[in-house]
């Protein structure tokens, strides 16, 4: 993270939210811009496990990352996600999110 300077992710926040009049709306821009740009499957490690995120989806507690492992399927909090270094593409929009929830 920190690639991308408060005025950029500002941008980005605006960018996704400019049609929203509440916080529901907001959260629903950001989820949109993430799904259409955010790059996937990509590899990540979550509590020492490496698992792939393969989609992202909208909960009543926010945007969350679905992770696979095998079988195995989890939905893991885009904001408690660690992403991978380097970030894939569209990663930008995750931030924007976290800036947003900030």
């Amino acid at each position: 993270m920190g690639t991308w300077s408060r005025a950029q992710l500002d941008g980005l926040v605006k960018e996704a939210t400019v049609d929203a009049y509440s916080e529901d709306e907001e959260v629903t821009g950001l989820f949109t811009m993430v799904e259409e740009h955010l790059v996937m499957p990509f590899a990540t490690t979550v509590l020492g496990v490496e698992v792939s995120v393969v989609g992202v989806d909208l909960t009543a507690s926010g945007i969350v990352a679905i992770c696979t492992r095998g079988k195995e399927r989890q939905a893991v909090g885009l904001l408690d996600l660690p992403l991978p270094t380097p970030a894939p593409d569209g990663a930008q929009w995750i931030e924007a999110y976290r800036h947003w929830a900030g």
